[in-house]
């Protein structure tokens, strides 16, 4: 797997994997490619529990917030970037800093094929070569190709928070998860 101080070629050949996926640290000029594919989730999924699309400023300063400790990986396929994952704080308390939480999201065009595998894989990396204790991660209920990706990773449901989101018109669940490194 990638190396979390530089960028990586998968050339996995599991069934239903792409090959050629470079992997490395965001930067200020990935913001627009996150944007969009964050923004599809807000505006027609309920992955995420936003409401409103970033605007590109937005997402400048969500990749600032991610810098230092934190981490943004991109997964790009011929200079295209496909998918993006982060490692988040948990809590702001001081007791929870060496918890911290992570997101992935995969342009619709490029799931089922390892992207998001990759991405969440170089993460738990980077979080242990970090000094990370602990890695959450809060799905929203009934996304089972999330559970399944995070359970064939080491992943571990922790518990259900019911209804604790409301978007289109559902109250919607959220799967606790959790991963120590």
């Amino acid at each position: 797997m990638a190396r979390p101080t530089g960028d990586s070629q998968l050339t996995t050949g599991a069934a239903g994997t792409v090959t050629g996926v470079n992997l490395r640290l965001a930067c200020p000029e990935d913001a627009e490619a996150t944007r969009e594919i964050y923004n599809i989730e807000v505006t027609g999924s309920t992955v995420t529990f936003d409401l409103v699309p970033r605007s590109l400023e937005d997402q400048l300063a969500w990749l600032d917030q991610r810098s230092g400790a934190m981490a943004v990986v991109v997964a790009e396929i011929d200079g295209q970037v496909v998918g993006f994952a982060s490692l988040s704080p948990y809590r702001d308390r001081p007791a929870y800093a060496t918890t911290v939480e992570d997101s992935v999201y995969v342009h619709t065009d490029f799931r089922g094929q390892g992207v998001a595998r990759a991405l969440l894989g170089e993460l738990l990396e980077i979080g242990a070569a970090r000094g990370f204790h602990s890695v959450m991660a809060r799905i929203v209920g009934g996304h089972d190709a999330s559970i399944g990706l995070h359970q064939s990773l080491g992943f571990a449901a922790v518990g259900t928070e019911r209804e604790v989101g409301r978007k289109f018109g559902k109250w919607l669940d959220v799967v606790l998860m959790q991963r120590m490194l």
